[in-house]
């Protein structure tokens, strides 16, 4: 059949028809073109109990806030059930961007799933998480524990018993204690003579460090992952009247006071940047709802305290 003019005409129709009913579907399928004012920001925190997750919920608040945005922030009490329902609170409240600080990095993965599927961009902020992320900011924790145990052994003149209180079962705390085993073991007299849970708890730290204590009568020092198991170890130093030398890593305002008391048996702390990490995962996120370039890590650096400038360190 030949093709007339008449033809030719229902066609660009057919094609134009076609063309109009797929923008709507074009726009769905790309929604990230809010303003900055117009954007939902949450925020999942694993835990609200410690200072530097203040610190950083406090950053973020005013960081948000000065974009105009709505931002929302839950606290899950370390329990990743909850975690998963405060995320889908908070879907249903139309976020735009998800920040998440998992309780549990391989068990929060179904949640950072059902999340990406609803078009969500998701930053981890502080820890890690399993699923489809589209950035990580947090502390360089290889490095925080490094400097610390480098700096305690030459504080140690490169010798002596030295034992380690570990935390969660989480990559930060992990990362913490592998740099803190590089550096020591680049000192030929130092001998790492024990490993225990401080469970990242004041009282615990304290009740475990008086057992290393008593276990190790030739101990020199003691490596922290936290500020609560540096603030419980230092009462049962203090407390048993013992020469051992402790380093730690966080900087809360607490402990780094503690390192300007005479005669502290605290010499060091590797200080993370809350505030700098809000900043950096918030401007990661936004970058990422756009589709802008951006990195798909960002590591923060870790800052020496110790007596010598604690009194001018600020988080």
């Amino acid at each position: 059949m030949p093709i007339t003019l008449k033809h030719i005409r229902w066609l660009l129709c057919a094609v134009l028809v076609s063309l109009l009913l797929a923008l709507p579907t074009a726009r769905a399928a790309n929604p990230h073109d809010k303003n900055d004012d117009e954007l939902v920001i949450g925020m999942s925190f694993q835990t609200l109990d410690n200072v530097y997750f203040v610190t950083l919920q406090r950053a973020l608040q005013e960081a948000i806030d000065d974009m105009g945005a709505r931002f929302i922030f839950t606290d899950a009490r370390r329990d990743t059930a909850r975690q998963h329902r405060d995320v889908e609170d908070m879907l249903a409240r139309d976020i735009d961007i998800l920040l998440i600080d998992p309780a549990n990095p391989a068990a929060i993965e179904e949640t950072i799933v059902s999340t990406h599927e609803a078009g969500v961009t998701v930053v981890a902020v502080d820890t890690p998480a399993r699923g489809p992320i589209d950035g990580f900011v947090g502390s360089n924790n290889v490095g925080a524990g490094y400097q610390a145990c480098r700096y305690l052994g030459e504080q140690l003149d490169g010798r002596g018993q030295v034992a380690i209180l570990e935390g969660a079962a989480v990559a930060p705390m992990r990362q913490r204690v592998e740099g803190c085993q590089k550096a020591l073991a680049e000192f030929q007299g130092i001998e790492l003579v024990d490993r225990q849970n401080g469970n990242q708890a004041r009282n615990k730290a304290l009740s475990v460090t008086e057992q290393m204590l008593e276990t190790h009568p030739e101990l020199a020092g003691i490596f922290s992952v936290d500020d609560t198991g540096v603030l419980g170890a230092l009462v049962a130093i203090q407390t048993a009247g013992r020469n051992v030398k402790l380093a730690g890593v966080d900087g809360s305002p607490e402990a780094v006071r503690m390192l300007t008391r005479p005669n502290s048996p605290l010499i060091a702390m590797m200080a993370q940047h809350p505030a700098d990490i809000a900043a950096r995962a918030l401007a990661l996120a936004v970058k990422q709802y756009r589709g802008e370039k951006a990195p798909e890590t960002v590591p923060v650096d870790t800052t020496l305290v110790t007596a010598d400038n604690a009194r001018n360190f600020l988080w």
